[in-house]
């Protein structure tokens, strides 16, 4: 069974879509198997992370199989 990402706002167009679903594992060794641009993108401070509708932190994170991961970009607007 697979983990599925999700990317949310501008993260979404550097994935090439809004979903992916990706091998379980450590979160570091997931986005480290990503496209530079976008891998560089979900590292970003600023970025926050939601496990199974949890907001988390991504701090030595394992995704495990059936896991959903949101990631939430920095919120702009006036």
């Amino acid at each position: 069974m697979m983990a599925r990402l999700v990317f949310l706002g501008r993260l979404a167009d550097l994935a090439g879509g809004a979903e992916r679903e990706v091998a379980p594992g450590p979160l570091a060794g997931v986005i480290a198997d990503m496209e530079p641009e976008l891998a560089q993108a979900l590292a970003g401070p600023r970025v926050r992370l939601a496990l199974n509708g949890a907001l988390v932190a991504g701090d030595g994170l394992v995704v495990k199989a059936g896991d959903e991961l949101a990631f939430l970009p920095p919120v702009s607007g006036g």
